[in-house]
C-alpha cells in the first residue's frame, strides 16, 4: 500500500494541478472566448473521439497489465507488438467510421450539423489518444505514472490554453482551433515518447518469435473479450454528452458540458488510485493472493471515498458560487443539476472500489462484456426517455441511474464469484459524516451572498469539521496513526 500510496499523491498532484488549469480553461476562458455553439462543437468533437478509443485501443491496454509480468524478459518485444495491433485497431475504427459516415450526418445534421466538418479532427484525435494509452499503458506496468498523468492532465490543458487564446487574439480562426485539438494531442504524444526514450523504456523490437508459443492469441483474446468491460464507464459518461448534442443542439451540449466538467474533478483521486492499483492487482492474481486482493478491495473504498466524498461536498456546496465566476453565467447556470447528478454517479463508481479493476484480471473477465452491453443498451434508453423529458438534466440522471445499476451488477458477481466485499463500517460512517457535515454548513451559512468570500468561508468550514469527524469517527483509523507518526519524525 506504500508504494501505491506514494504514486497515487504524486499522480495526484499533476492531476490537480491539471484541475486548476481545467477549471480556469472550463468555467471561464472557454465561456468568455466561445459562444455556446462554439463551445457546444469543441467539446463535442473531443468526446466523439473519445468514445471511439477504446474500441481502436482493442482493450490491449489491460492486457498489456496483465501479461507484463509475463513477458519482463522480452518486454520490447512486447511493447512493439502492442503499438502495431494498437496502430491496427486505429485504423480499422477510422475506416469503419467513414462506412458509416452518412448515418453519422443523419444523427447531427438536425441539430448540430457543424461537428460534420471535423469528422477529419474526429479521427486524429482518436489515432494520437491511442498512441497515447498504449504508452500509458507501459509506464503503469513500471509503476511510473506520475509523468505521464502530468502530460495528459497538466500539459494537454496547458496547450488548450494556448490555442483558444490564440483564437481570441484572433490569430487564428475558429475552424483552425478545432483543428488545433489535433496537434496538441501530438504534442502530448510526441512528448510522452522522449520521456519514455530517456528512462531507457521506450524500445522498438520486432523479435515476435521469442513469444512463447500460443501468447500472441491468449494476448489478443484477453484483450478484445475485456473490449467492452473496459469501456463501461466511459460509455456511461460519454454517450449522454453526444445525445445531448444530437438530441438538443450545441449550445445545450456547452452547458451541460460545463456541469460536467465541475462534477468530473470528484474522480480525480479515484482516476489516480486506479492507474496504480491496475498492476498491483494483477501480480495478487497471479501470485493467487486473494486476501491481499480483498485487503486492498476494502482499503481502497474507504481511502478513495474518504476524499471523494469532501470535494463532492464542496463543489455542490459552492456550486452557486462556482457559476458566480462563469462568463455569461445566466447561460450556463441552468446546469446546475446537471453537476448534482454527474457527481452523485461519481460517487457512486468510487463507492463501488475497484470492483471493475478486479474483474478485470480475474479468470472471470469475460462477464465484463454481458454487463458492459447491458449498460449500453440501458444508458442509450434511458437516454431516448429521459433526454426529451427532461433535457440535459434527462441526460444526467440516466448516468446516475446507469452507473448504479452497472456497479451493483459488478459488485454482487465479485461477491459471489469471488467472495471479496470492499464495504467496511469506516465507509458507511464515511457517508453519514458527509451527510451530517452538508446540512450543518447548509444551516450555518445559508444567508450568505455568492462570492469569493462565501467559497472561501464555506469551503474552510466544510473541510474542517470533515476532517474534524474523520478523526473523531476514527475512521482509517490505521492510516491516521501512521499519518501522525510521520509527523512525530519530522519534529526537531
Amino acid at each position: 500500500m506504500r508504494i501505491i500510496a506514494k504514486q497515487s499523491i504524486l499522480t495526484t498532484i499533476s492531476s490537480y494541478l491539471g484541475v486548476l488549469i481545467g477549471y480556469f480553461n472550463v468555467l471561464w476562458l472557454l465561456p468568455y472566448a466561445l459562444d455556446p455553439g462554439q463551445l457546444g462543437l469543441f467539446r463535442t468533437v473531443q468526446d466523439l473521439a473519445l468514445i471511439l478509443v477504446p474500441f481502436a485501443q482493442l482493450g490491449l491496454g489491460n492486457g498489456i497489465t496483465r501479461f507484463y509480468p509475463k513477458v519482463k524478459d522480452y518486454q520490447f518485444s512486447f511493447f512493439t507488438m502492442s503499438l502495431l495491433l494498437s496502430l491496427a485497431g486505429a485504423v480499422v475504427v477510422a475506416l469503419l467510421f467513414l462506412l458509416f459516415r452518412d448515418y453519422l450526418v443523419l444523427a447531427f445534421a438536425a441539430n448540430s450539423p457543424e461537428v460534420i466538418d471535423f469528422f477529419g479532427v474526429v479521427i486524429l484525435l482518436m489515432l494520437f489518444s491511442v498512441l497515447n494509452s498504449i504508452l500509458d499503458a507501459f509506464c503503469r506496468s513500471f509503476l511510473e505514472i506520475a509523468v505521464p498523468t502530468f502530460f495528459r492532465e497538466v500539459l494537454l490543458r496547458i496547450l488548450v490554453s494556448v490555442i483558444v487564446l490564440f483564437y481570441f487574439l484572433e490569430w487564428i480562426q475558429f475552424g483552425q482551433l478545432i483543428w488545433s485539438l489535433a496537434w496538441i494531442y501530438l504534442l502530448t504524444l510526441i512528448g510522452m515518447m522522449l520521456y519514455m526514450m530517456r528512462m531507457g523504456i521506450f524500445q522498438l523490437s520486432f523479435n515476435f518469435k521469442i513469444f512463447p508459443e500460443g501468447f500472441r492469441k491468449e494476448f489478443l483474446q484477453y484483450s478484445l473479450i475485456t473490449l467492452l468491460g473496459t469501456t463501461g464507464s466511459l460509455l456511461i459518461m460519454k454517450i449522454d454528452s453526444l445525445m445531448v448534442a444530437s438530441m438538443l443542439g450545441l449550445d445545450a451540449n456547452a452547458i451541460y458540458s460545463i456541469g460536467f466538467a465541475i462534477a468530473i474533478v470528484i474522480e480525480m483521486p479515484r482516476r489516480a488510485i486506479s492507474q496504480v492499483v491496475m498492476p498491483v492487482v494483477a501480480e495478487h492474481f497471479a501470485s493467487n493472493e486473494s486476501e491481499k486482493i480483498d485487503r486492498l478491495y476494502k482499503q481502497v473504498a474507504v481511502h478513495q471515498l474518504l476524499i471523494c466524498f469532501l470535494l463532492f461536498l464542496g463543489i455542490w456546496a459552492n456550486i452557486n458560487n462556482l457559476y458566480h465566476f462563469i462568463p455569461n453565467r445566466e447561460v450556463y447556470e441552468i446546469g446546475k443539476w446537471v453537476v448534482f447528478w454527474i457527481g452523485l454517479a461519481k460517487i457512486i463508481d468510487i463507492l463501488f472500489s475497484i470492483n471493475g479493476e478486479i474483474i478485470v484480471y480475474s479468470r472471470y473477465y469475460f462477464f465484463n462484456i454481458t454487463a458492459t452491453l447491458i449498460m449500453s443498451v440501458l444508458v442509450i434508453g434511458l437516454n431516448l426517455w429521459l433526454i426529451p423529458i427532461y433535457g440535459i438534466e434527462g441526460a444526467a440522471i440516466a448516468s446516475f441511474i446507469a452507473m448504479g445499476l452497472y456497479n451493483l451488477t459488478k459488485y454482487f458477481y465479485v461477491k459471489i464469484r469471488l467472495g471479496l466485499d470492499p464495504f467496511t463500517w469506516d465507509v458507511l460512517k464515511t457517508v453519514v459524516l458527509g451527510i451530517v457535515v452538508f446540512v450543518v454548513q447548509h444551516y450555518l451559512l445559508k444567508d450568505m451572498q455568492s462570492g469569493i468570500l462565501d467559497l472561501i468561508v464555506r469551503s474552510l468550514l466544510i473541510t474542517s469539521i470533515y476532517i474534524g469527524g474523520v478523526f473523531g469517527f476514527k475512521i482509517a483509523e490505521k492510516s491516521q496513526k501512521e499519518l501522525i507518526e510521520k509527523i512525530k519524525r519530522l519534529r526537531p
